[in-house]
């Protein structure tokens, strides 16, 4: 069989959960196949998960001196709305809710949101129940925090990262953990509907099975990044935060990063930077 343009790789059922393969792209039409089925129809609505603020922006996100300048600096926390068809998909929830009263402060970072997850989606109709699955690029609590509210869906990880929050306090994925939840664990690059058309990138370093996500749409690819950079600086100057789980996979996820985003011709959006995620139309806009 071939393959074109799109890497695909296994899903692994977690136990006590019911599993979730990852469906494989059909072949293109040959002698005698039916036509292709049109593509349906995806947009990608970009939503406010949070922000940050650093004492020591290069302590923080650095291993070296002198990538970033001296002192303070901010990030932000963005996640997604994918629409595929008449599924929703949900990429990152963001920091946790209770954030928005009562701002998070510990190791020199000082973070907060400004409106929940689910308040967002209502403005564009969709409630917590309706999500079909949700995507996660990587363990951390910036990226997990409002992540139960949407266990009614297909769950989206990498391996190593669902396996290590187990037993954790700060797990927000144990409505997963139960019997009768869908989990796929990636452990390389994975179709997530089957059609091509969303991929889970298996990207890691940053945690062991770090993901980010490459979305065909219409008017061009879009690459979002998870924490494989933290900034336009990061990705220049290729930093990497002393708390990464491997510098070598790190800068090897970096590569393969660059060389699928030549590839593919993808609007690269750096998660955390204020000025890759305005690249896509302001919220409640979607980019299609």
């Amino acid at each position: 069989m071939r393959r074109i343009g799109a890497i695909v790789a296994a899903a692994i059922a977690v136990a006590g959960c019911n599993s979730h393969p990852a469906d494989k792209p059909q072949d293109p039409p040959g002698n005698g196949a039916s036509p292709a089925a049109a593509p349906l129809p995806i947009t990608l609505t970009r939503l406010d998960c949070g922000h940050a603020e650093f004492k020591d922006m290069n302590g923080f996100f650095s291993d070296r001196p002198g990538v970033y300048p001296p002192g303070p600096g901010k990030v932000v926390d963005s996640c997604y709305l994918i629409r595929h068809g008449d599924q929703q998909m949900v990429w990152d929830t963001g920091f946790p809710a209770e954030t928005k009263d009562k701002p998070m402060v510990q190791d020199g970072m000082t973070a907060a949101i400004d409106r929940t997850l689910a308040d967002q989606l209502q403005q564009v109709g969709v409630k917590p129940e309706d999500v079909d699955v949700v995507g996660i690029s990587h363990m951390h609590g910036d990226h997990v925090g409002q992540a139960a509210q949407f266990t009614n869906a297909r769950l989206v990880i990498g391996k190593r990262d669902f396996q290590m929050l187990e037993g954790r306090p700060e797990d927000s994925l144990k409505g997963w953990r139960g019997g009768g939840k869908t989990v796929t664990l990636v452990s390389g690059d994975t179709d997530v509907f089957g059609d091509g058309s969303v991929t889970a990138i298996h990207l890691p370093g940053h945690t062991p099975d770090h993901l980010g996500l490459l979305v065909k749409l219409k008017s061009g690819p879009v690459l979002l990044s998870g924490d494989v950079y933290h900034s336009t600086i990061a990705r220049e100057k290729k930093a990497v935060p002393s708390f990464n789980t491997s510098k070598e996979q790190s800068l090897q996820s970096m590569d393969k990063f660059e060389a699928l985003a030549k590839q593919t011709g993808a609007k690269v959006i750096i998660q955390h930077e204020p000025n890759d995620v305005s690249k896509l139309p302001a919220f409640p806009q979607a980019a299609e």
